[in-house]
This record gives C-alpha cells, sequence and structure tokens, in this order.
C-alpha cells in the first residue's frame, strides 16, 4: 500500500513536526497543503484572523499539490486545532479534493482541548476513515510537545505496520 502524509501547518510549525516523526518511522512521501496567501503579523494576529475564518467558514485559497493523489492508496492527513476545528486551509482541501477511493488516517495537533477536528474532517471525507490520533502541544501555543514521544512512537509504529 503505498502512503502519502499530507498535512497542513502554521506558526509553530508543530503538525509539521509530528508530520515528519510519522515520515521518519513509515518512510512514507510527505506533502505539505500551502495557502496562496500566506498568513502574517504575531503569532496572536494569525490566532485572531484564524478564529474570524472559522467563524464564517472561509476557505483560502490553497497552491496545487507537489504531488498526485492517485498515486496513493493511504493518505495520513493532519492538521492543527484551529477554534476547535480543523484550519480553513484543510477544509479548502477536503471541499477540493475526492478521497473516496482512499484509507485515511487523520492527525491533528492541539494546544489543550481536541475539539470536534475528527467528527469535522470525516464529515467531509468520504474515504474509509480508519485511525485517528491526537497530539498535544502546549496551551500557550508554543511548541512544547505534551503528549509523551513514546506514545506518540507507538502509534506511529502502529499504522506503520498496517
Amino acid at each position: 500500500m503505498k502512503t502519502l502524509i499530507l498535512y497542513y501547518s502554521q506558526a509553530r510549525g508543530n503538525t509539521r513536526r509530528i508530520a515528519r516523526m510519522i515520515q521518519k518511522y513509515t518512510g512514507a512521501n510527505i506533502a505539505e497543503i500551502e495557502t496562496v496567501v500566506s498568513y502574517t503579523g504575531s503569532y496572536d494576529d494569525i490566532v485572531n484572523q484564524g478564529q474570524e475564518e472559522v467563524n464564517s467558514g472561509f476557505m483560502p485559497e490553497i497552491k496545487p499539490l507537489s504531488v498526485n493523489l492517485s498515486d496513493y492508496d493511504r493518505i495520513i492527513l493532519g492538521t492543527p486545532t484551529w477554534w476547535y476545528t480543523m484550519a480553513p486551509a484543510m477544509k479548502t482541501f477536503l471541499n477540493q479534493y475526492d478521497l473516496s477511493e482512499k484509507n485515511i488516517i487523520l492527525f491533528q495537533t492541539h494546544g489543550g482541548w481536541e475539539g470536534h477536528v475528527f467528527k469535522d474532517m470525516k464529515s467531509m471525507i468520504k474515504g474509509n476513515v480508519t485511525e485517528e490520533f491526537a497530539v498535544q502541544f502546549d496551551s500557550t501555543g508554543g511548541s512544547q510537545l505534551i503528549t509523551p514521544i513514546p506514545e506518540i512512537e507507538v502509534w506511529i509504529r502502529s499504522i506503520a505496520n498496517d
């Protein structure tokens, strides 16, 4: 089964960090979802803009992917939690791409509360979601990992062997 790790990451790069950990253990290909217009300003500016976007249902334009999804059977899809749900860029991706023929594994990063990220993502995915995993970082928007690394590694090994 050919696997792709596909993620969106912003601000502190926490979701990117977990995606790279998954790549290290699985050897899967990796690609990033990127917005056409980058977020700018302080961390607080980005958080405030993110809240406005989530509340309004805004979906930012994203750049074309650097990979062809049809080349993959399984997608490991990661997003940070923005105001209790997926980042708007992930919502754009799920709105634009058909994952109905894929096996999907979801992961999210959050600063203390998982919210309804997985429920919201699964409501947009027509593919087979086989697994989900949440990784906690500190609640101040920093990059201090709270979920123990051995716990993350056990999960990654479990999906690497699927």
